[in-house]
């Protein structure tokens, strides 16, 4: 299932919660595990005593034998009533579990906004909600499962003590004897245990076909994003790149990108900038394969991108994202993540490229300080350098870096645009921004409106169409002068016109 969870598409981690594949991961298959582990020697011995049993029942006399195979019938009969009922409330059982895993990890990964927000005690009513839920289906399933065993032993008390009654008029007219009835008996008796035990591992197998149901339908969801069976591997990605008429939609099906066309040259750098939701991640996401077009081709070298294995496509790209994550270990090891083989010397010589050196030294352990749970012992700056660091060392040939100082301070921003420019040189790069000065030395800037292109071109060149472009970067310059020196009311500027840099001057 792990290594199935690996080769899923994002759009199934966007679909469903993390908690319902974790309990199936963990839980559910612990459940088939311990159905495997000691139901099939349990039900081996008991249908081996059974069958053991009634051999020699029938040797010993066929008519009472008759009976209990009589008794059989009414035992399936009652096992598939109970198996229909316990299954319900089992995959009730199974279905909320999943939501308590979900509320627990949404719980204490967001556990600063719980705090911030005071939602400690709202959050323990929806933890009890569910709770109570689960214990009310488990209590159900759970006394059926317990009602299951004496029935089938009641039936087997009454088949008993039939058998005695009747044996006892075969003795009085002489067709068996004392000791024939007491060996049927010690043989029925015996049969009965392994029965007993059959019902026990039958009433747990409901539950753990209720958690197998859950485990194959993830093993058996496809990956909406795979090799072709042709697939070939990628030379390089550092050819021409070509959206061509690509348009894309998630399960929604309203619309993300349309009719999208774009050409990159090689080693050419593209800043995607526009309005929240336009589609910038979309186009970065489909150029790294993470999703397929649901129209049109997208072309690497000439080739439709889809040719390529995937592992030919991920292992040439190298992505920062706008909230870096680190996993739990060194500086060194999250480092090391972007070049499993790299040595020390290639690891601060990655650092030192990305401006995360200077910070790294002065950590108390260095390179081998710990970074806490999703590095949550270090600033988001410092994350941001060490995530920036670890894809230098990657050595990618295409470099995409998604709003990664967004979330930074002016000296940190610094910092990564010299990495950037450094990790940049000779490569093609895609970098979405809505910081707009962080993209002026950008090769050609798109505004992307409404999942197409509004405007393309320099820095300076767009600014003179005066059109989109110019009207969020003198927007975008006017918030920072209020912000930083709160004069543009006091001068009466309502419409800054022109170079915002010159006005910025005057």
């Amino acid at each position: 299932l792990f290594n199935h969870l690996q080769d899923l598409s994002l759009s199934y981690y966007a679909q469903n919660a993390v908690g319902r594949w974790i309990a199936r991961v963990t839980s559910d298959t612990g459940r088939v595990a311990d159905l495997l582990t000691w139901g099939v020697v349990d039900t081996t011995w008991a249908v081996m005593n059974i069958i053991t049993s009634v051999t020699f029942m029938a040797i010993i006399n066929w008519k009472l034998a008759l009976i209990v195979f009589t008794v059989i019938p009414i035992m399936l009969y009652i096992a598939v009533q109970f198996r229909k009922k316990i299954l319900v409330e089992y995959r009730v059982s199974r279905r909320t579990n999943s939501k308590i895993t979900g509320a627990f990890n949404e719980n204490f990964q967001g556990v600063r906004v719980v705090k911030a927000l005071l939602r400690e005690d709202e959050n323990t009513k929806e933890f009890q909600g569910l709770t109570t839920q689960m214990y009310k289906a488990s209590y159900r399933a759970a006394w059926l499962s317990a009602l299951f065993l004496p029935t089938v032993q009641i039936i087997a008390a009454l088949a008993l003590g039939v058998i005695v009654g009747y044996g006892g008029t075969q003795i009085q007219v002489g067709l068996m004897t004392i000791g024939g009835i007491q060996a049927f008996v010690s043989y029925l008796t015996f049969m009965m245990w392994p029965i007993q035990d059959l019902a026990r591992v039958y009433a747990e197998m409901q539950h753990s076909i209720a958690s197998a149901e859950r485990i194959f339908r993830l093993a058996d969801t496809p990956a909406e994003v795979h090799d072709r069976d042709d697939a070939i591997e990628a030379a390089t990605l550092m050819g021409e790149i070509e959206f061509d008429h690509v348009d894309f939609y998630y399960e929604d099906r309203k619309p993300v990108l349309q009719d999208f066309t774009l050409k990159v040259k090689p080693g050419e750098m593209i800043a995607l900038v526009g309005p929240t939701g336009g589609g910038k991640s979309t186009i970065v996401n489909l150029l790294c394969r993470f999703y397929e077009p649901r129209k049109g081709t997208i072309r690497i070298n000439g080739h439709d991108y889809m040719d390529y294995k995937l592992a030919s496509i991920h292992s040439r790209i190298g992505i920062v994202l706008q909230t870096p994550h680190l996993f739990s270990g060194s500086v060194r090891d999250n480092i090391r993540y972007g070049r499993l083989n790299a040595t020390d010397e290639e690891i601060i010589e990655a650092a030192k490229i990305a401006g995360a050196h200077d910070f790294i030294v002065t950590l108390e352990k260095g390179y081998d300080q710990n970074v806490g749970e999703g590095g949550n012992l270090l600033s988001v700056g410092q994350k941001q350098l060490i995530s920036l660091a670890r894809a230098v060392l990657a050595r990618p040939e295409l470099f995409i870096m998604d709003e990664a100082t967004s979330s930074v301070d002016t000296l940190t921003e610094a910092l990564i645009q010299r990495g950037m420019e450094a990790l940049m040189q000779g490569r093609t790069s895609f970098v979405i921004a809505h910081r707009l000065s962080t993209i002026r030395k950008a090769d050609r800037i798109i505004v992307i409106e409404n999942g197409r292109i509004a405007e393309q071109g320099t820095h300076a060149e767009l600014l003179k169409l005066r059109g989109h472009y110019h009207r969020l970067y003198t927007q975008q310059f006017r918030h920072e002068l209020e912000a930083q020196y709160g004069f543009t009311e006091a001068l009466g500027i309502k419409e800054l016109a022109g170079e915002p840099e010159a006005l910025a001057a005057d």
